[in-house]
């Protein structure tokens, strides 16, 4: 028997008005406790709502919308409540009462909606991370799985391998009548087909990968010891991160800090300078600087050596006379005491940066969504001749895509997505 669970889905009070909603098998048989009258379906309506001793808790606007045909594909009552804390609390206690009802999960009301058929997994990934987005670069990307284009886009393309699926089977089936269409024999068109799909999937997979707009670009500073690195964090933070000190190895450890510019998350990461030493503390901080820069997106280097690896070459403390010339081919030079440097270096960063996100119009996959596709597509990448090996590596295509939309999906998949949504939703 499935339960029926309830929580606020308006975010926790104070506010004007909050909503409660009520979802499962006993969602109206708990609303009828609680009112005189159940409001016709989809029609809302003023009610008085009593707790099991007939006492008044409040006077709220409730809704009802009977399954399938609700947001989470079962029986759902939406109760909405003034938003202070008492009033939410003796509601809550109130259905905390009733035979059969629990308190809901974090995101379990979405997850109901997926199992019952109401949306599928890219439109619940796209909602994961629509709510959690912080930047409208970040909501126009979750838009795109919220909304269903990922969706569609990936339905098109099981549309596509079906109706080649069925003419390899005509093929394999049929041969020997005249009214199904030949292709010389060896599937050629067919081949074709699947060929050109599986180009489409990899061309999208040349787009960014959705995780840097939602995670953050990794953008790590570098150098020698004593270049500046922890001033340069601070200023582009603007706040103080790291300790600023004249001695020589005063960052010994990576130091992280979250920004926004540009509309783009960004994580900064101060390392230890870069040296040879016999100081075992210092020798580890070393190797992890050059962990960091190894998997750096972005690398701002204030050596006064030109970095082996492309990145943003910037000479620090261009205010002091014997730094006054920057060297050949540095691409910004930098002082504390000139705002406007800080600034070109993030005109740069920001510019570098839009080159590893996904453009605000492209169709953004996730990691998960990603391996599926490339999946589907290295199934289709030699077409088989052999019309039985060619349907198999069709099937197993279908298969990788399906899982984008929640088809196959596995227990731990479907608990790491839920657990990132609130209560209530």
């Amino acid at each position: 028997m499935v339960d029926t669970i309830f929580a606020v889905s308006s975010g926790r009070p104070p506010a004007a008005i909050a909503v409660i909603r009520v979802s499962g098998p006993g969602a109206l048989a708990a609303a009828s406790t609680m009112m005189a009258r159940v409001p016709t379906p989809r029609q809302p309506a003023l009610r008085v709502l009593r707790d099991g001793d007939g006492a008044v808790l409040d006077r709220a606007l409730v809704l009802v919308f009977p399954g399938p045909a609700s947001a989470t594909g079962e029986d759902l009552v939406e109760l909405h409540c003034h938003g202070g804390r008492a009033v939410v609390d003796a509601v809550e206690r109130t259905l905390a009462t009733i035979r059969g009802l629990r308190r809901a999960a974090p995101g379990e009301f979405t997850r109901r909606a997926l199992i019952n058929g109401r949306i599928d997994l890219a439109e619940a990934e796209g909602l994961a991370d629509l709510l959690a987005a912080e930047t409208e670069r970040q909501r126009i990307a979750a838009l795109s799985g919220a909304e269903g284009r990922v969706s569609a886009q990936v339905r098109g393309w099981l549309d596509r391998l079906g109706e080649i699926a069925a003419e390899v089977e005509a093929v394999l089936d049929f041969s020997d009548e005249d009214d199904v269409v030949q292709t010389g024999g060896d599937l050629g068109e067919a081949r074709q087909q699947a060929t050109a799909l599986a180009g489409e999937m990899l061309r999208l997979l040349d787009q960014p990968p959705v995780e840097r707009l939602r995670d953050g670009i990794r953008l790590v500073i570098g150098g020698p010891p004593n270049s500046g690195k922890s001033t340069l964090i601070n200023l582009l933070a603007e706040r103080e991160v790291a300790i600023v000190s004249a001695i020589s190895g005063t960052t010994r450890d990576r130091i992280e800090a979250p920004v926004m510019q540009g509309g783009l998350p960004f994580v900064l990461t101060d390392t230890a300078g870069l040296t040879e030493s016999d100081d075992a503390i210092e020798a580890i901080g070393v190797s992890r600087a050059e962990q960091s820069i190894a998997a750096a997106d972005l690398l701002v280097w204030l050596g006064d050596e030109a970095p082996g690896r492309n990145a943003i070459w910037a000479h620090s403390r261009a205010d002091l006379p014997e730094r006054a010339i920057a060297p050949a081919g540095c691409d910004v030079a930098l002082s504390a005491h000139r705002p406007k440097s800080i600034e070109a270096l993030w005109r740069i960063i920001i510019e570098r940066a839009e080159a590893l996100v996904p453009a605000a119009d492209a169709l953004a996959l996730s990691r998960h969504q990603r391996a599926q596709c490339l999946a589907a597509a290295g199934a289709l990448g030699d077409p088989s001749n052999d019309g039985l090996i060619f349907a198999e590596q069709l099937r197993l295509s279908r298969q990788a895509l399906a899982t984008i939309l929640g088809v196959d999906a596995g227990e731990h998949l479907l608990d790491t997505l839920f657990a990132r949504f609130c209560v209530g939703k």
